[in-house]
């Protein structure tokens, strides 16, 4: 038997796995953004039945041989395919000792661990979602230590799970770089910068005017309509199915107009990479397999580097008054530009500015590998995480809801996914560096013409994401590895200017 013989008999499982992951995965979309409170933990229970069935096809002795055997022999096989072999090897290694029955467990206690935070959030209490937590943590490091290589420490593992290459040396190093020139610019802004007028962020626009304005947005990025889903949940998100099914969430809140704005250019950034891979990897199994920093990277990128730049501010401007209907005709498009940049010390991780934001990332990354290596237990989280914000943020945290529950990645088998955002910041400052080398970024925004941002980033960033590891991709994209000085520059640079410090 041919190798690429053996490849269409191990696509052949993979087309079955992928039709019962693209069910389970529309499952998950419905349980977080339609279906009754009552209806989370049944809906969780059919996730998991579902989940036996891929555990079944990927344990397989058949599934086993030809990953095996084609990772041993690749010849004949083409570069994605090849690429596309090393990834099922590397999943299958990692998870090959994980049994039925804990795997089966393991799917119950995440799908089960969503609705425990939802209620937990809504209630403001956080013991309602510990217990779900000791489970989740539990599970990671006993999948953890099943493995045949794991790194330094459990949540060493989870780094490198989530970005090829990440420890917990390379990210301290990462912070402590960011933390050195953050931390005084902030004091700074907040000290010496010239005040900037709010009192419009908080005027109240009706919720369909918001909806019209994300749905401008996300076809202003460049997204095919055809193949692209717009709803809400309480934590935004954005999920696919191959490149033809992309679905994006938001949150409207009425008296946040502005603050929908970023939060859809943020999804339509994650949006853009799951409709653009080039289809080639769609055919051999080998798209979405870029790392989360990659994706948050693009994420960030139309977010903060696009969307709240000047120049993109003057595009818009005249759309957001028009479906605010005359709500912000009184302000100009400088004083709208200075009030989405606003920069203060903050407690919520979604809502804060590009300066204060990796500040954020950090107490997530220090209390993660601390909790996940079992140096501290669940029942301190809350303390630690108000001890945290009031070290290097100043902020006093009123409650678990605005604190340690804001977010929802800590309840999936997902840690070591938050730095991933950090990373991602600094990364696409080197990105946006390297494309105005060549061409006018700035004058393409201006004109509105984002689908030149689109189709290079799709030429440059989306056609090698799945085929490279971090540092391979970075240094393909702007010719060297990751430079965080790019990212502190241009804080430097923005903040200076805007609050006119000296």
């Amino acid at each position: 038997m041919t190798n690429q013989q053996k490849l269409r008999k191990l696509f052949a499982i993979l087309d079955e796995i992928r039709s019962y992951g693209n069910a389970i995965g529309k499952m998950s979309f419905d349980m977080e953004c339609c279906a009754p409170e009552e209806g989370i933990e049944p809906a969780g229970v059919d996730m998991a039945v579902l989940g036996k069935h891929i555990h079944k096809l990927t344990h397989s002795k058949r599934f086993e041989k030809l990953v095996q055997e084609l990772h041993a022999d690749s010849e004949g096989l083409t570069p994605v395919q090849k690429k596309a072999v090393e990834h099922l090897y590397d999943d299958w290694s990692k998870t090959k000792n994980i049994s039925a029955k804990l795997s089966y467990e393991m799917d119950l206690a995440s799908n089960k661990a969503y609705g425990a935070w939802l209620s937990a959030k809504k209630a403001n209490d956080f013991s309602l979602f510990r217990d779900s937590l000791a489970d989740l943590i539990r599970y990671t490091r006993l999948a953890v230590d099943l493995r045949d290589e794991k790194k330094a420490t459990v949540y060493d593992t989870c780094l490198d799970d989530i970005e090829k290459g990440g420890s917990i040396a390379q990210l301290d190093a990462f912070f402590a770089a960011l933390k050195e020139r953050i931390v005084p610019l902030l004091k700074r802004v907040v000290e010496e910068g010239k005040p900037i007028r709010e009192d419009f962020m908080s005027r109240p626009v009706p919720i369909p005017r918001q909806e019209a304005m994300s749905k401008y947005l996300l076809e202003l990025e460049g997204l095919r309509q055809s193949a692209l889903v717009l709803m809400t949940t309480e934590h935004p998100f954005t999920t696919n199915f191959g490149n033809h099914d992309v679905r994006v969430t938001t949150h409207y809140h009425e008296d946040s107009f502005i603050s929908n704005v970023f939060t859809t250019l943020h999804e339509g950034g994650h949006a853009l990479f799951m409709q653009n891979e080039p289809q080639e990897l769609h055919d051999n199994h080998c798209a979405d397999n870029m790392s989360n920093a990659m994706h948050e990277t693009i994420s960030r990128f139309y977010e903060n580097l696009i969307g709240r730049s000047e120049a993109f501010i003057a595009l818009v401007a005249p759309k957001i008054r028009e479906l605010s209907e005359g709500v912000f005709d009184d302000v100009t498009d400088r004083e709208l530009y200075e009030a989405v940049n606003v920069a203060r010390p903050s407690l919520i991780r979604t809502e804060a500015d590009e300066l204060s934001y990796c500040l954020h990332i950090m107490v997530r990354y220090e209390l993660e590998k601390r909790f996940i290596n079992g140096e501290i237990t669940v029942d301190e989280i809350p303390a630690l995480w108000n001890a945290k914000y009031r070290e290097y943020l100043g902020i006093e945290v009123p409650d678990d809801a605005r604190g340690c529950l804001q977010d929802v990645h800590w309840s999936g088998i997902a840690y070591g996914y938050f730095p991933s955002y950090a990373l991602g910041n600094a990364y696409g400052a080197q990105i946006l560096h390297t494309m105005k080398r060549d061409f006018d970024v700035d004058a393409a925004v201006r004109a509105g013409d984002l689908i030149k941002i689109r189709d290079w980033l799709t030429e440059h960033v989306f056609s090698i994401a799945s085929l490279t590891t971090p540092d391979e991709w970075i240094r393909a994209v702007t010719g060297e590895s990751l430079n965080v000085n790019y990212f502190l520059d241009y804080l430097e640079e923005k903040f200076t200017k805007l609050y006119e410090l000296k």
